[in-house]
């Protein structure tokens, strides 16, 4: 995340006596990334953040593969995902290889009784139904309908939905999530022809200070197992911070397309990065103005990535049969592209009103047995002349 930011009170100088009201001292906390070598940022905490009273069950949630060769294309019916009141419980991780989790959640109540954080992963939430507040140690994030949350990897957090209405789609990274490097100059400001700049991001605000000493729950994802540890103060006591390691959230309605006069490839749209995968936004915008363009995308090749393709809203020009929720796979090896009919009926069309979130691998993925419950089983065939 290439932006400074701060909250709360730091000391003019890092590394140097930061004193309480009593004379007492803050405790600092470098929270970085990559080693030394990656994005941090420096905490003042009121209490040691490292007091571990009790660390007690863990749990295996390493997802099952059901096919770990996949060459078949699927189309996973989203809204299916059985609602849970536990937000942690309600994650089905659909989509895998050992650089991303892909899976959609539906949890119904607000994360209360314990703080999580993940260790190994940074995550993407898409906040396709719901609305509520992301709090963290390091603020707090309000988001809505169409908000990404980048959530860096051992941050701790918890969410409070408004409603019990919620539907998530989420990625675990395995790499650190970045904006696209061809949207930044060598200094990490975001150039003139980027789709989105620096005033879209919704920033950390509103920095809660807890001094409380107790028994506080903290789940912890480490090694595909979920660790209960308890500490005895509270984890949200940051006075101040500043750095570049925090989480922020950015709405997918404050991308601006790119757009030709001919059809533009899928990298128009991309909107975050890894070293492993790429994360694309397809929004409302005008289609190609060449008198003679094809609105519609052109057949092509997944031979090295595949391609998951996350249904918002809209109407989908180059797929039948597609409804909100509903997840496609498109796995390297094998051609896709539009579906019988509809390259044709989008010559002469102007816009689309499509709301899309499209995650392509440079790795293949593999199918878990959550994935296989809402699989239709006959996507694969949609492109046949009929």
């Amino acid at each position: 995340m290439p932006i400074y930011h701060t909250l709360g009170k730091v000391p003019p100088k890092r590394h140097t006596i930061y004193k309480k009201p009593d004379g007492a001292l803050y405790y600092e906390q470098l929270f970085g990334t990559v080693g030394f070598d990656g994005m941090s940022s420096l905490l003042y905490q009121i209490n040691r953040p490292t007091m571990v009273k009790e660390i007690s069950t863990a749990r295996d949630v390493t997802p099952k593969v059901a096919v770990a060769k996949n060459i078949k294309a699927r189309l996973l019916k989203g809204f299916e995902v059985t609602p849970e009141d536990d937000f942690l419980d309600s994650r089905q991780d659909l989509l895998i290889n050992s650089d991303i989790y892909v899976g959609l959640a539906a949890p119904k109540k607000s994360m209360t009784d314990y703080f999580y954080k993940n260790a190994d992963a940074d995550e993407l939430l898409f906040v396709h139904e719901g609305s509520g507040t992301l709090r963290t140690l390091l603020g707090n994030i309000p988001f809505e309908y169409g908000d990404y949350l980048i959530i860096p990897r051992g941050m701790i957090y918890q969410i409070e939905f408004d409603s019990p209405h919620n539907r998530l789609l989420y990625a675990e990274s395995f790499h650190p999530i970045y904006t696209p490097k061809r949207y930044r100059n060598w200094f990490g400001q975001l150039l003139e022809h980027s789709p989105f700049c620096e005033r879209d991001y919704k920033l950390p605000q509103d920095l809660e200070t807890h001094d409380e000493k107790g028994e506080f729950l903290m789940k912890i994802k480490k090694q595909g197992h979920l660790h209960e540890l308890v500490y005895t103060s509270h984890p949200f006591d940051v006075v101040g911070w500043d750095g570049y390691n925090y989480p922020y959230g950015f709405s997918i309605h404050n991308f601006e397309p790119i757009t030709g006069r001919v059809h533009q490839p899928p990298p128009v749209h991309q909107t975050f990065e890894t070293s492993a995968f790429v994360v694309c936004s397809f929004c409302p915008r005008l289609y190609d103005y060449h008198p003679q363009s094809i609105p519609a995308p052109y057949n092509h090749s997944n031979i090295d990535s595949d391609e998951v393709l996350y249904y918002v809203n809209g109407d989908f020009m180059s797929r039948n049969d597609i409804e909100r929720g509903y997840i496609t796979l498109h796995p390297g090896g094998i051609p896709h592209g539009p579906h019988p009919g509809t390259y044709e009926q989008s010559i002469g069309q102007t816009k689309t009103e499509e709301l899309a979130v499209m995650i392509d691998t440079f790795r293949p993925l593999q199918v878990t047995e959550q994935a296989l419950k809402l699989d239709d089983g006959k996507y694969f065939q949609s492109w046949l002349d009929h």
